[in-house]
C-alpha cells in the first residue's frame, strides 16, 4: 500500500571516521533498522527521533519524523496528524520485530521537539511531536528510559542500536539554516501528501 507519507528506509550510508565504524545519516521521514552494530545519526530540530531497541537482542532502529500539520478542519488536522504518527512509529517498530526483535523487550529514548522554526504558530511544532511520542509509547507500553525533547536547539543524535548508548550534541553555536530548511520542505511535502485508506500493520 503507497502512502503519501511513505516513511523511506534511509539510503545514506557511510564510514564515521571519528568512531571507526559504519554508519548510516537519517534525514526527515527515514527511518533505519538493523540486527549489526551501526552507528545511526540524526539532526533532530522541531521534529523527534525514537532511537527503539531490543534490550536482549540489541536489534534496533531509529526514525525521523513531524506531525503534519496543515490548514484544514481542525479535528480532521488533529486525526490526521494522528495516523499518521501513528504509522511513523509503527513502521519501525514492525521492521524491528521482522528482524526478530520482540516486543516484550523494546525499550526507547526519544529525542527532538526544539523550538526552532521560524513563524510556526507560537511554535508549538516541537511540543507537539513531543507529547506525541510520548503518549504514543506509553499507550504502546514501551518503557522510555531516556529522554531529551523541548529547548530551543536542534541536537544531532548518535545512536548506537547493539548497546542502546546513545550520545546527544545540543547545536547551540552551529548555522542552522540547513537544518531549518529540510523541516520545512518536509513540514510542505506532509501538508500536501494525501493520508487514503487506513494503514495496514502486522502484529
Amino acid at each position: 500500500m503507497q502512502h503519501g507519507f511513505e516513511e523511506v528506509l534511509a539510503p545514506n550510508l557511510y564510514y564515521d571516521r571519528h568512531f571507526k565504524m559504519d554508519a548510516v545519516k537519517i534525514l526527515p521521514g527515514e527511518y533505519y533498522v538493523s540486527t549489526r552494530e551501526i552507528l545511526m545519526v540524526t539532526v533532530l530540530g522541531s521534529c523527534v527521533g525514537a532511537c527503539i531497541r531490543d534490550r536482549t537482542r540489541g536489534i534496533g532502529g531509529i526514525n525521523h519524523f513531524m506531525l503534519p500539520d496543515d490548514k484544514r478542519d481542525e479535528n480532521e488536522r488533529f486525526s490526521r496528524s494522528m495516523r499518521y504518527g501513528d504509522y511513523a512509529m509503527e513502521i519501525l517498530i514492525n521492521q524491528l520485530i521482522k528482524l526478530g526483535a520482540r516486543r516484550s523487550n523494546l525499550e526507547a529514548k526519544v529525542f527532538g521537539g526544539g523550538n526552532v522554526l521560524p513563524g510556526f504558530k507560537n511554535h508549538v511544532v516541537g511540543e507537539r511531536n513531543a507529547e506525541f511520542v510520548i503518549e504514543y509509547l506509553t499507550t504502546e507500553g514501551i518503557p522510555v528510559v531516556a529522554r531529551d525533547l523541548l529547548g530551543n536547539y536542534p541536537r544531532k543524535v548518535y545512536f548506537f542500536p547493539t548497546s542502546g548508548r546513545v550520545l546527544v550534541k545540543k547545536l547551540r553555536s552551529m548555522h542552522n539554516d540547513t537544518i531549518i530548511e529540510r523541516e520545512l520542505s518536509y513540514s510542505e511535502t506532509l501538508r500536501r501528501a494525501k493520508v487514503e485508506g487506513e494503514v495496514e500493520l502486522f502484529s
